[in-house]
């Protein structure tokens, strides 16, 4: 075989195995799935942590918030963030930019001044 051939065999052969991470391997009845750890069919969801209360808001919204240090302080659980609230009178929990008053089983969250979750009773279970 001449130099110019071995190269361009080589050169393929590189080329496969580098585009095998991008998807699944399978030979024959033999499959390892996806090599690409960035690939996936679905985002999975992040579930409620254990100590928290789940709130179902207007429109099918869920509202995630988590009780600390005695009802002083609140985090509001989103699946792509969280932030704190601290205790401004009974009820009720600000950071000077979201606030959440919370009265008995019925919660509300209020952020940069649009109400972003309205009418949200606490979830049976």
């Amino acid at each position: 075989m001449n130099t110019i051939g071995l190269a361009k065999t080589g050169c393929s052969v590189a080329l496969v195995t580098a585009l095998a991470g991008c998807g699944s391997f399978s030979f024959g009845n033999f499959s390892i799935g996806s090599l690409n750890p960035w690939s996936g069919t679905a985002e999975q969801v992040r579930s409620a942590p254990a100590d928290a209360t789940t709130y179902t808001c207007e429109g099918g919204k869920r509202l995630v918030v988590r009780y600390l240090a005695a009802d002083k302080t609140v985090m509001i659980v989103f699946p792509e963030r969280e932030f704190r609230l601290d205790a401004t009178h009974a009820g009720s929990y600000s950071n000077g930019r979201a606030a959440l008053p919370a009265q008995g089983d019925a919660a509300a969250l209020e952020e940069a001044g649009v109400k972003t979750y309205t009418s949200c009773k606490k979830a049976a279970g």
